[in-house]
């Protein structure tokens, strides 16, 4: 078997990316404190088409040399916005017709394995502080929350885990 070299991946350039259909969710990163995490998320919001990234709070913002060492340009592809309240996001996706939902350990929280995302809808994916998690704020206004099963000792994955196996299950379900 052999590696693929990068001329062979038959990946869009940032303009064809930008004019593609994208996958029907916003990531926000709710209070998050790492730019390694917040390049990441970038990276992963790329490598599943998502239709764009809300940064709130403390989250760090591009440009910057710390989230661009993990994000390897998809700074450039993914479209985002940053609001210093995350109430002012969950406004504006509400506005927009975006459903609230809260990756989050919470009382009646549903499990990621029983959760179908609807065709036809927009989902506003909130992924919080790596200490304390999604915002009681932004708790209080959700449509759903979703939690990740978890087997071992831990009580949660890296912000970037948790992305990326959220966006996976999301994408593989809207495209069957």
């Amino acid at each position: 078997m052999r590696k693929l070299k990068l001329d062979e991946l038959n990946r869009p350039s940032v303009e064809e990316f930008k004019k593609q259909d994208k996958l029907p969710v916003v990531v926000v990163l709710d209070n998050v404190r790492s730019l390694h995490n917040v390049g990441s998320a970038f990276r992963t919001a790329d490598g599943f088409a998502v239709d764009s990234l809300y940064l709130c709070g403390i989250t760090a913002t591009p440009p910057h040399r710390e989230i661009e060492k993990t994000a390897l340009g998809a700074t450039q592809s993914i479209d985002w916005k940053y609001f210093d309240k995350v109430a002012d996001a969950v406004s504006d996706l509400k506005e927009k017709g975006y459903k609230i939902i809260a990756i989050e350990q919470a009382e009646n929280s549903v499990s990621l394995l029983d959760f179908e995302p609807k065709h036809g809808e927009k989902f506003a994916l909130f992924f919080g502080n790596e200490v304390n998690g999604v915002s009681e704020e932004v708790m209080q206004q959700i449509d759903s929350c979703i939690e990740i099963p978890q087997f071992g000792t831990k009580h949660s994955f890296n912000i970037v885990i948790s992305t990326g196996i959220v966006l996976w299950d999301f994408f593989s379900k809207l495209n069957q």
